[in-house]
């Protein structure tokens, strides 16, 4: 049993003796709700029932209305806030894009809030901008463009935007009856590492915990991880958790001060006075994860403080791992690092000390070219504990998305069927029985591939379901030129973007799509802990001719394939789906049963691996034997990671971040790094590489020296295509070097 939180007051944890943190910077979440207010004031009854009655469309917590599985109370933070206009705002007028070359200068945040797309609408090579046409000739065209093609000239990609299972699943049976596995999703470019990390050493591809044992554990480790913004609703965990007495430490390049303290406005002790989180930061060089981490688990050994007995009866390969521990110099692990071998010992003690301990990344990890390997450093660590299986225990990456846990269990992955099992001629046959028509036995191209395919000239068509290319991956000119070269692009999505926009190298097609809310017969997410959680739909006003998109794509199959298949893809509804998935994924098995609001079940209980049964080919966790990386720094040259601000994903909804003050042209800097080159807060800088420069402004802050930050996606300009872990992550880092400009920037 877990050690519950101290119901009285507790000033040791507060931030701050100055009432409601004066002076201080953090984000102001009640202005969020009055602004979230004023925006929806035109449909402020539909906007109170998506909030009270919907699943949350912004991080994977997963909330139900206003509330969880986790804690008691009111939960609602200013990322739902944020989105909320998204899904209550009213239609556009389709004449604005008759001509496209006025929109051409806005940016995507302006392009958003000119509404909602209400029709399907059409662009021909030549023509100033796009026309509206019918749902009939708009699904003829993309048809027949299809079925004049072969399927490997096809790719399909799906966003998390708060996209639910059931358009998962149903879009890649689709797509799979027209032949082909190129079909991808936004989970692709953040926490595909993760899912191959834990699925190779413990047999398990997701969060194997549960939030709740985030509070009273004894130690809670985040590690490239910044959930006081992406996830802001958990911080009411992490105020409870120190409450409880949990030690909470981060490992990052940057001392985020959303990390450091926050004041949590749904409780009153801490909207007043705020809440210390981390105890104790661990700052590490871009990239220095794995030496850090190995030289914590060297230090664990040296001292005595691994589980032997749990070590040796429940997994396999910690004797190799400590053999090649034992080649690595403490020189060599605080250079790769940028850590201390005194810091490592510090936070090997803390996890020696702990009985029980949770360990919680996200992007800082995945999102480098051995994302996979930094994943496996952390397991690592905790099975040196037994931390996993238990209560209290646990290996968590952390969703930053709604709709993105569940889109690769459903299939909607380009090199895994649904339920996760590997794409093998074997399986194939087994889909191929129960669907009906030919299932494809060879893997298909993952987000990245796509593009490098259409810049190839080797897609006919390309399908994207929301999401923008031009602003999540690298190289934004290369991703330009990409889009340029499809015959057929076809854009599914609520509201318009920047590759929308991008000239038709033949024809381009816009079709209009609903929220989730919006979808008859209700639907489903999957939150990170593995909850599969019932969204009604919200009885409202629609918009135009908005359809969903599993709908889309059944009727595309349709047209596509032959007559007799036509059977195998239709859908009475969202709840037939639903029939269909509990058939076809094993562990999704009572998804059927979901039909109200707060119905809800997590696979595989509170705990994967409870009682250390790992479902590997052996029974057991296994260790894996790692280097760190080698970076090399030329002189005078700098490691740059790209972070976000005041944003949701690449959604950017303010120039300034309410938690660290910085702007979006801030070039995050050490104090030092900056005396030594003579600068200071506010000068203007450009960082340069091989690929484009990034033109800044100088923001002194907490962050490792040798290291810079900037925000994403206006960094990616610096990040290299070709640069991509083994499951396809871009790295979003890069070697820049800095020079100060001495006549003022335009940096609006």
């Amino acid at each position: 049993m877990l050690p519950k939180p101290k119901k009285r007051w507790t000033p040791s944890n507060w931030a701050s003796w100055k009432p409601f943190g004066i002076g201080e910077q953090y984000p102001n979440n009640y202005w969020e709700v009055f602004r979230a207010i004023w925006l929806s004031r035109d449909r402020l009854p539909y906007a109170w029932n998506i909030l009270n009655q919907g699943v949350c469309d912004g991080c994977a917590l997963g909330t139900t209305g206003m509330q969880d599985w986790t804690l008691d109370g009111i939960h609602l933070c200013n990322v739902r806030l944020r989105l909320l206009r998204m899904n209550t705002m009213p239609a556009f007028n389709p004449q604005l894009l008759e001509d496209v070359e006025h929109l051409h200068k806005q940016k995507s945040a302006q392009l958003r809030d000119l509404g909602r797309l209400p029709y399907p609408m059409i662009r021909r090579r030549g023509e100033k901008g796009f026309r509206q046409v019918s749902w009939n000739e708009a699904l003829n065209v993309i048809a027949s463009r299809i079925r004049a093609t072969t399927p490997e000239r096809l790719s399909f990609y799906i966003t998390s935007r708060g996209t639910v299972n059931e358009t998962y699943y149903a879009t890649q049976k689709a797509v799979r009856a027209m032949g082909t596995n190129n079909i991808d999703n936004a989970a692709r470019i953040c926490h595909s590492p993760s899912t191959a990390g834990l699925k190779a050493a413990l047999g398990v591809g997701a969060t194997t915990c549960s939030y709740k044992d985030w509070i009273g554990t004894d130690l809670l480790v985040f590690i490239g991880s910044n959930v006081a913004n992406n996830q802001p609703v958990t911080v009411k965990y992490l105020h409870y958790a120190k409450k409880a007495g949990t030690k909470i430490v981060v490992i990052n390049t940057y001392r985020e001060p959303g990390m450091e303290r926050y004041w949590v406005p749904s409780i009153p002790e801490s909207a007043l006075f705020g809440t210390k989180f981390a105890e104790d930061f661990f700052l590490v060089s871009m990239g220095g994860d794995i030496a850090f981490l190995n030289g914590t688990i060297k230090q664990m050994i040296a001292n005595g403080w691994v589980d032997e007995s749990f070590i040796h009866r429940y997994t396999t390969g910690f004797a190799e791992l400590k053999a090649r521990l034992e080649t690595q110099s403490w020189e060599e692990l605080e250079q790769l690092s940028g850590s201390k071998r005194e810091e490592m010992y510090a936070f090997a003690t803390m996890v020696g000390q702990a009985q029980k301990a949770v360990f919680v990344w996200s992007m800082g990890i995945t999102q480098h070219e051995c994302g996979e390997d930094n994943v496996r450093a952390i397991i690592n660590l905790a099975l040196t504990k037994g931390f996993v299986g238990r209560e209290g225990c646990g290996l968590m990456p952390i969703r930053g998305h709604s709709g993105v846990q569940g889109g690769a269990e459903m299939g909607c992955y380009a090199t895994v069927f649904p339920g996760g099992k590997p794409i093998t001629p074997e399986n194939a046959a087994q889909l191929s029985q129960l669907w009906g028509f030919e299932v494809p036995a060879s893997k298909g191209l993952i987000a990245p591939e796509m593009i490098d395919a259409a810049y190839n000239r080797q897609l006919d068509v390309l399908f994207s379901v929301g999401g923008n290319f031009l602003e999540v991956l690298p190289e934004p000119d290369y991703v330009e030129t990409a889009l340029e070269r499809v015959p057929l692009r076809v854009h599914v999505d609520i509201v318009l973007s920047s590759q929308m926009l991008v000239e038709p190298s033949d024809t381009v097609v816009l079709l209009p799509a609903t929220t989730r809310y919006e979808i008859l017969g209700g639907v489903t997410e999957t939150s990170t802990e593995r909850r599969v959680i019932y969204s009604p739909e919200i009885p409202g006003a629609r918009i135009g001719e908005a359809r969903p998109e599993w709908e889309v794509f059944m009727e595309i199959a349709r047209r596509v394939v032959e007559t007799r298949y036509a059977a195998s893809l239709y859908f009475e509804n969202t709840a037939a789906i639903r029939q269909e998935i509990a058939q076809i994924v094993p562990q999704y098995a009572g998804i059927q049963h979901l039909q109200s609001a707060g119905d809800q079940f997590q696979y595989g209980g509170s705990h994967l691996c409870f009682g250390w049964k790992f479902p590997t080919p052996d029974g057991k966790a296994h260790f894996a034997v790692l280097s760190p990386p080698q970076i090399e720094l030329p002189a005078g040259c700098f490691l740059v990671a790209t972070r976000r601000g005041k944003q949701f994903n690449s959604m950017v909804q303010e120039r300034k971040d309410a938690i660290t003050g910085a702007m979006r042209e801030a070039v995050l800097m050490n104090a030092s790094d900056a005396a030594k080159l003579g600068l200071k807060n506010g000068d203007a800088v450009i960082l340069k590489n091989e690929l484009g420069e990034y033109r800044g402004q100088v923001y002194i802050a907490p962050i490792q020296p040798g290291n810079l930050q900037i925000h994403w996606p206006e960094g990616n300009v610096l990040l290299d295509k070709s640069k991509r872990s083994r499951e396809g992550v871009p790295d979003y880092n890069a070697v820049v070097r800095l020079e100060k400009v001495s006549e003022e920037i335009d940096l609006s």
